[in-house]
């Protein structure tokens, strides 16, 4: 069993990054109604990602205000997803400790399905009190009112890891 201060520590980095983060984006004065902390169904380290309603705007009016989708516009369906918004693992370089110490922990690769399964849940159990701690701490009302702000911790789809692999390259 996964000793209780193992995750404490993690969320304790986790928030220490984050928090550093998302207060740099939030220097842009623009008013944010989405922020979440993500990480892949493998369970790797996490990164930021936030929509404002100003780059909304902005990204909608660059891909043009028409979708494929008949009855939605642009906003519409980019509007809750983390991989379109500009802001995407936003500072992600910053996360070089925190991917430190995810890559100590055991690997998920090599454990069984149970093992697997405790092991992913105690990574999102870290995840989960960092973006905690910084609510507690107001940093999602610093250019908003905080009820007008969607946070999340969440898992990104196996498509969207090949997407970021090819995206890479």
């Amino acid at each position: 069993m996964e000793p209780t201060h193992g995750i404490q520590a993690l969320a304790a980095e986790t928030a220490d990054v984050a928090r550093t983060s998302f207060r740099t984006l939030f220097e842009n004065g623009e008013r944010y109604y989405y922020c979440t902390l993500f990480t892949t169904g493998e369970g790797h380290a996490p990164s930021i990602s936030a929509w404002s309603w100003e780059a909304l705007e902005r990204e909608a009016t660059r891909q043009g205000e028409e979708s494929d989708t008949p009855g939605s516009t642009i906003a519409e369906l980019i509007k809750w997803s983390y991989a379109d918004s500009p802001y995407c693992c936003y500072e992600d370089e910053d996360f070089d400790d925190v991917k430190q110490l995810f890559m100590e922990r055991p690997s998920i690769a090599e454990l069984e399905a149970d093992e697997w399964n405790r092991e992913f849940d105690s990574r999102l159990k870290a995840m989960e009190p960092a973006m905690k701690m910084l609510d507690d701490e107001g940093v999602f009302a610093l250019n908003q009112p905080r009820e007008s702000v969607c946070v999340l911790v969440e898992i990104m789809p196996p498509a969207m890891q090949a997407w970021l692999v090819e995206a890479a390259e």
